[in-house]
């Protein structure tokens, strides 16, 4: 399962991790992905989304209605 929010596109960044001798080792940076069930009321049924946090405070703000019509216009969906 991939670690990707299924409306904004966010996924992890590479990076490393810094000792205090300053030796470098890789790691990720993930999203904070949370699985969220979201009801449409036009379509009268229920919908399961991956969705970032931040993702969430704009579908909570706007309406999931609105945020999805704006995505699918903007190409991310």
């Amino acid at each position: 399962m991939s670690r990707i929010c299924d409306l904004t596109g966010k996924a992890a960044l590479k990076g490393n991790n810094v000792s205090h001798s300053n030796v470098k080792t890789k790691r990720k940076f993930y999203p904070n992905l949370q699985t969220k069930r979201f009801y449409i009321p036009e379509e009268d049924r229920w919908i399961t989304l991956k969705v970032s946090t931040s993702a969430i405070k704009t579908i909570n703000k706007n309406g999931i209605t609105a945020v999805i019509n704006k995505f699918i216009q903007k190409g991310s969906i």
